[in-house]
């Protein structure tokens, strides 16, 4: 059971912040009440925290996210499972990226190519894939995931975020 007032530091943008988490007859977690306070918090990624594959896409995302515009947990986090409460069609496994993008959950292919279209470089161009239908984009995604752990291997357990980045992680 979790008690009635939950308490967990989070750090965005190089500041401290803390985020109340009243759980008395309220939705766990609110984004809406965050985004008004944390505009960083309006892109969340969730990632499957044991996957190499995984960990160096959040590493990439990170590098050519220069404007900062993306924090991240691990799928595998009591802050993931409790943002994931709040939709009703939410993946009950760890087999593809998540964006909660203000509010919305989006998942797969679809997650993928938002989190690039925000990226510097070159990178926004792939989102033109977005114009193929969701299901051929999803079967090539679907196809990685399933061989990610084959060919790429995977942890046994969550890798630690590079100091530098840490106040990019909210499950910390």
């Amino acid at each position: 059971l979790v008690p009635p007032l939950t308490h967990w530091p989070i750090y965005c943008m190089d500041m401290p912040c803390t985020i109340w988490l009243f759980w008395n007859n309220v939705t766990p977690y609110s984004l809406t009440a965050m985004n008004k306070t944390h505009p960083s918090y309006q892109r969340i990624i969730l990632y499957d925290g044991f996957c190499n594959l995984c960990n160096w896409w959040v590493q990439f995302i990170i590098r050519h996210d220069k404007q900062q515009q993306f924090v991240f947990a691990a799928q595998q986090s009591s802050i993931a499972e409790t943002l994931l409460k709040q939709f009703a069609k939410a993946p009950t496994d760890s087999n593809s990226v998540l964006l909660i993008e203000n509010g919305q959950l989006y998942t797969q292919s679809t997650a993928a190519l938002r989190i690039v279209k925000r990226l510097s470089g070159m990178w926004p161009c792939l989102y033109a894939g977005m114009l193929l239908p969701a299901a051929v984009r999803d079967k090539m995604y679907q196809f990685i995931a399933k061989n990610r752990y084959r060919w790429f291997g995977k942890q046994s357990s969550c890798i630690l975020p590079n100091p530098q980045w840490k106040h990019l992680f909210i499950d910390q």
